[in-house]
């Protein structure tokens, strides 16, 4: 299979699921890992044109530890959103990667980014199949409508998992890969008080205590016509 991660930002998708994603690729599928903003605003001191640079390197450097592509969409963080040239640039990535199965935000979550990555990766799900929707690329229409799942938001907060996958033997690709995020870890020690890496532990641990395996991964599909699948698609 072809799987498309779609994240905010550098670092959201390897917070909730990298480990889901090291196992795909120790499974045999193909992953890409798709960043939608380029984390300009994420730091204290560093100029946003370097951070975007910095931020740019350390999602390659964590894309390359699980031998997956990385692609940079390059939105600005904040916004705007809400417009066709968005909605035709997460279609067409869509139809360049051909996924049978999108992860992502989940539509509930603590700030706009996610939330609106979320729903345009919604859209292009839908858009990205139908040829007589024109976005003026290159790539052809997708075959079918892939399966999308919601990893949880950080915190788990109002999150009712449906699946756990069990990332006890990724844990340690899952910790390299946070570390890459260098510069995050820094601002999310001194603007919000936590250690990352330890928090997704206990997130982890936590999921784990709920399904018997040490350190597990949460998500929830999204059921729309057209999209649930019979069977389990997630490794």
């Amino acid at each position: 299979m072809r799987i498309l991660s779609i994240g905010a930002h550098p670092d959201d998708t390897e917070l909730m699921a990298a480990g889901t994603l090291a196992k795909y690729v120790e499974q045999g599928h193909e992953v890409v890992m798709c960043i939608s903003c380029n984390g300009s605003q994420g730091h204290f001191e560093i100029p946003s044109a370097h951070l975007q640079c910095i931020r740019r390197r350390e999602a390659r450097q964590s894309a390359e530890i699980i031998g997956a592509e990385c692609i940079l969409l390059d939105l600005p963080d904040s916004g705007p959103w809400h417009t066709k040239e968005q909605r035709s640039l997460y279609t067409e990535l869509v139809r360049e990667v051909k996924p049978d199965v999108i992860l992502t935000h989940y539509p509930v979550d603590y700030m706009s980014d996610h939330v609106e990555t979320s729903r345009n990766t919604l859209e292009a799900s839908f858009w990205a199949a139908v040829p007589l929707h024109l976005t003026g690329g290159q790539s052809t229409a997708h075959t079918h409508y892939p399966a999308v799942y919601y990893w949880e938001p950080l915190g788990g907060h109002n999150f009712q998992p449906s699946f756990y996958v069990d990332v006890t033997d990724q844990w340690e690709k899952k910790r390299e890969m946070l570390l890459c995020h260098q510069s995050q870890y820094v601002w999310l020690r001194d603007h919000d008080g936590i250690d990352y890496v330890d928090f997704m532990a206990v997130m982890s641990h936590f999921r784990g205590l709920q399904c018997g395996v040490k350190y597990a991964e949460a998500f929830r599909p999204l059921h729309l016509w057209a999209r649930s699948r019979a069977g389990r698609l997630l490794p």
